[in-house]
């Protein structure tokens, strides 16, 4: 079975719903613009900071497009846990017109 993937809109109304968003871009493009209550996490640091990741429910992955969540979302399903890819990625919300947020991790 592939590993599912959502669109922005519905990205957006999970995050009202709660699950939590993890962001595999690295720190520079983190910074640049992100889904507010995104959590940062790297592509090539999630094999080592897998204990970081929830394991109750869901878990939202995005990067710049969807390539590398969908890398890191393919990963995290081998280790159990229950991932979905939001397809177009941060681009895609930004595009979308909704809210972002910049600078460092808060």
């Amino acid at each position: 079975m592939g590993i599912p993937e959502i669109d922005v809109d519905e990205l957006r109304q999970r995050l009202d719903a709660g699950t939590p968003l993890i962001d595999v871009r690295e720190p520079d493009e983190f910074a640049g613009a992100r889904v507010p209550g995104a959590r940062p996490i790297p592509l090539g640091e999630i094999p080592a900071r897998l204990a970081e990741i929830p394991t109750e429910g869901p878990v939202l992955l995005i990067c710049a497009k969807g390539g590398r969540s969908m890398a890191a979302a393919e990963f995290l399903s081998t280790q159990g846990l229950d991932v979905v890819n939001v397809l177009g990625g941060t681009e895609a919300w930004v595009a979308g017109g909704f809210p972002v947020e910049s600078g460092p991790e808060t």
